[in-house]
C-alpha cells in the first residue's frame, strides 16, 4: 500500500477513533507507521500497522489518572500515552524505539512536541539495547528452534536458553531486592543429567534475602527453561500459515537495528540497505521443502550474534540512558500541558 493510499485510509470512518476518542484527538503528537511497512519489508498481504503517541491530559497528570495506551485491534493501531512511552523508550523497547527512527514520509502527523521527542531520541539510547533487543531476538529464535530441533543440537539449545535467561536477568536488579553482582552466577559446563552433553549450572551466594523475591526470579528462569521444551500455539499457526519466514526475517532485523544503535548510535527502522536479504528470508529462501529453516540461516544468526557480542564490548553508549535529561524533558512537556500552553 502506497503512502498516499494510507493517508487517505486514515481519514476514513474506520479510523474515526483517532479523532473522537477522549484520549486521542488533539492530544496526538506522533502518528506513524509500524510493522512491515515501517521496515520496508511489506508485501501484498501485509497488514497496516499504525503507531503513535498522545500526551497525557491535565487531569491525568495532576491526579495520576491511569492512561497508558489506546489499542484498536481491528485496525492494528496502538497509541501510547506520553508518560508510558517515555518509560518504554528508556528501556530501549524495540516495539517503541523504532517509532523515533522512521523515514520522514512515514510520519503522518508530528506536532511540535512530537518533533521534540524525535529530536531527543539520542537521550534514550544505552547499553540496555543489548538486553531489550537481544531478549526479543532470543524469543524469536526460541520459537523457530521449537519447530526445528533436528537442526539444533542439545548443547546449542542450552546456549540459547542460557542467553535468554541472561537477558531476562539483566533487569532483576530493577525489580527485585538488591544483591551483589556475583550473588547468582550462571554458566554452562559438562552435563551431569543423563542424555545431555552440556547443561546450565548456577552458583548462589545469598544471605538474608527475601524469599518471595528469590521465588520471583526463580519462577522467571524456570518459565524460560520450560518454554524451550514445548511448541507454542503461535508457532503452530506460523507453520500452518507459512509465516515462519516472517518470524525469521524479524529475528535478523532485530539484530540489524540493535547493531545500528550500538555501533552508530542511530535508530534505523527502514532497512533499505538490507531489503533484498530480508525479503529473501521472508519469502522462504532459507526454508527447506518441509518449510523448516535450513542450516545456512542458523549460520547467519550465529554471525549476527558474534557481531552483537563485539558491539557490546566496544560501544560508546552508557550503561543507562540520560535519566536527568529525560526527566527534564518530561517535566517540561507535562508542565506545558498543565498550564494549557499545548
Amino acid at each position: 500500500m502506497k503512502i498516499e493510499q494510507i493517508k487517505e485510509k486514515l481519514k476514513s470512518e474506520e479510523y474515526d477513533f483517532l479523532r473522537k476518542d477522549k484520549n486521542l484527538g488533539n492530544n496526538i503528537i506522533i502518528l506513524t507507521l509500524g510493522g512491515s511497512h515501517a521496515y520496508g519489508t511489506d508485501n501484498e498481504n501485509s497488514d497496516l500497522d499504525i503507531r503513535g503517541c498522545a500526551l497525557n491530559s491535565k487531569i491525568q497528570i495532576l491526579t495520576n489518572e491511569n492512561f497508558e495506551q489506546f489499542v484498536n485491534e481491528s485496525t492494528d493501531t496502538t497509541i501510547y500515552a506520553f508518560n508510558k512511552l517515555i518509560s518504554l523508550l528508556s528501556n530501549v523497547n524495540p516495539n517503541t524505539i523504532e517509532m523515533l527512527g522512521n523515514k520522514p514520509e512515514h510520519y503522518f502527523y508530528v506536532s511540535p512536541i512530537g518533533q521534540e521527542l524525535i529530536d531527543n531520541a539520542h537521550l534514550f539510547l544505552s547499553k540496555k539495547a543489548i538486553y531489550s533487543f537481544g531478549g526479543y531476538a532470543n524469543q524469536q529464535l526460541r520459537r523457530l528452534e521449537n519447530k526445528s530441533n533436528r537442526l539444533v543440537g542439545q548443547a546449542q539449545n542450552e546456549e540459547h536458553i542460557y542467553k535468554t535467561i541472561e537477558h531476562a536477568a539483566y533487569d532483576f536488579k530493577n525489580r527485585y531486592f538488591a544483591m551483589p553482582d556475583d550473588a547468582i552466577k550462571l554458566y554452562i559446563d559438562k552435563a551431569v543429567q543423563e542424555g545431555y552433553d552440556t547443561e546450565i549450572f548456577m552458583d548462589v551466594n545469598l544471605s538474608h534475602y527475601p524469599l518471595r523475591d528469590y521465588k520471583g526470579m526463580w519462577s522467571e528462569m524456570q518459565s524460560i527453561v520450560k518454554a524451550y521444551g514445548k511448541i507454542g500455539k503461535r508457532n503452530e499457526k506460523a507453520i500452518e500459515h507459512n509465516k515462519l519466514g516472517k518470524h525469521m526475517m524479524h529475528l535478523v532485523r532485530l539484530y540489524m537495528m540493535c547493531l545500528d544503535i550500538l555501533e552508530r548510535e542511530k535508530i534505523v527502522t527502514y532497512r533499505a540497505d538490507e531489503h533484498d536479504l530480508l525479503m529473501d528470508i521472508r519469502n522462504g529462501k532459507y526454508l527447506d521443502s518441509n518449510r523448516q529453516p535450513i542450516a545456512e540461516f542458523y549460520e547467519m544468526v550465529d554471525e549476527y550474534e558474534k557481531k552483537l557480542e563485539y558491539a557490546k564490548q566496544h560501544t560508546n553508549l552508557p550503561d543507562n540512558p540520560d535519566y536527568k535529561a529525560i526527566n527534564e524533558f518530561v517535566a517540561s512537556v507535562n508542565e506545558r500541558v498543565v498550564k494549557g500552553e499545548i
